[in-house]
């Protein structure tokens, strides 16, 4: 499994993993964004974007179904480029009660209230913290 910037990887498969996978947001994931290969195919994106100085936001993390149970070693490799960024916390806003399970099993933790929840309101899902150490 390779992250890969996503200015950085060969446009053809980007192009080719957009147009299957049509709810990611095209725009930010070029300008921000990481692509996963996975056997030389990407079979996954994110974004891990700069809130305030040492703080990231996890956003659009997916995965195709082929990917999905290396995402544990994925949420690994994403928590090991945010330390490369010098990041002191990452946040991420979470839509799927499997996905809060594996969050808490890689000890993020829940998060109610904290300066960059409450500047990010969601009206469902959770919210959640890692400390980067």
């Amino acid at each position: 499994m390779k992250l890969i910037s996503t200015s950085n990887a060969p446009k053809k498969q980007v192009e080719q993993f957009l147009t299957n996978n049509q709810d990611v947001n095209k725009k930010a994931l070029m300008q921000n964004g990481y692509v996963v290969e996975v056997k030389e195919k990407i079979e996954g994106c994110f974004i891990l974007e700069q809130e305030a100085e040492g703080v990231y936001w996890l956003k659009q993390l997916h995965v195709t179904k082929q990917a999905a149970p290396a995402l544990p070693i994925l949420l690994e490799a994403i928590l090991a480029l945010a330390k490369e960024h010098n990041a002191r916390s990452v946040y991420v806003h979470s839509h799927q009660p499997m996905v809060d399970v594996l969050l808490e099993a890689l000890q993020f933790h829940p998060q109610n209230q904290s300066a960059f929840v409450d500047k990010h309101p969601r009206e469902h899902g959770n919210w959640w913290t890692y400390n980067v150490s």
